[in-house]
């Protein structure tokens, strides 16, 4: 038997393999979901994500959603081969209900960031592969420190603590550089920005990124798409609805497009 409350150690044991083997799929263009951001913002922690899909230089989907929220504190977000990351949100959200359930008590915030190293790990040679890349952001609220958290990892599995934020995806080297002008010599630092501000200040990063990147899908007003955001604090994670991000896009964004 595998180590008590390890679900996916459970998975294994009854042959349970993780993503695509390295042959399927080498020679398709497969579906990649970008773009993704996370920084820590007044009340807790900001993760964002815009909508589209694609495969190669076709658009796939404009409805993706890349922020998943994995329990009440913690939300993974994905850059890479949805297919694969679903799984892998799928394989922790269970994992961690699995460990409540038997052992009593809420896996430890280390503990959730081993068991998304560990699958990424196990994802090595289809990612290697170029058919299962994933490179996710993990983000939460650790009760137990009362501090809200934000990390990154390569697709294979190594893991990184982003102080104030981090970015994944094919639209992430502009927003790097935004979130570290903006940060370092803005009004305020990011981790001192209210709900709002923290929003508009998305929106504008994202749109930004759009305008560079043609994988990222920003804002379609006309469509009425807005990026996924949401935020994690003491009391659980919670969505920004679209009017809301509609109203703050028109009012704060707009403007300059």
């Amino acid at each position: 038997m595998g180590m008590q409350g390890d679900f996916y150690q459970l998975l294994k044991e009854q042959g349970y393999v993780l993503g695509l083997s390295g042959e399927a799929g080498a020679h398709q263009q497969l579906t990649t979901a970008t773009t993704i951001l996370a920084f820590k913002y007044l009340d807790g922690v900001l993760v964002a994500g815009d909508r589209r899909a694609t495969a190669g230089n076709l658009v796939m989907y404009d409805r993706t959603d890349k922020v998943l929220e994995i329990d009440r504190h913690s939300v993974m977000a994905i850059a890479g081969v949805p297919a694969t990351a679903y799984e892998m949100a799928r394989i922790l959200e269970h994992s961690f209900k699995y460990y409540r359930r038997t052992q009593l008590q809420e896996l430890s915030f280390e503990g959730k960031l081993r068991a998304l190293s560990k699958l990424l790990k196990e994802n090595v040679p289809a990612a290697l592969a170029g058919t299962g890349t994933v490179a996710p952001i993990f983000a939460g609220y650790d009760l137990e420190h009362d501090a809200a958290k934000i990390y990154f990892y390569d697709i294979l599995g190594a893991e990184f603590e982003g102080v104030e934020y981090a970015v994944s995806g094919s639209g992430s080297p502009t927003i790097r550089g935004i979130l570290h002008y903006v940060n370092t010599w803005g009004e305020q630092p990011l981790s001192e920005m209210p709900e709002e501000q923290a929003t508009v200040q998305t929106l504008r990063l994202l749109t930004s990124a759009a305008e560079f990147d043609s994988a990222t899908g920003g804002v379609n007003r006309d469509a009425n798409l807005y990026p996924v955001v949401k935020f994690i604090t003491a009391s659980g994670v919670k969505t920004m609805p679209d009017p809301q991000l509609r109203s703050l896009f028109e009012l704060n964004v707009s403007r300059g497009l």
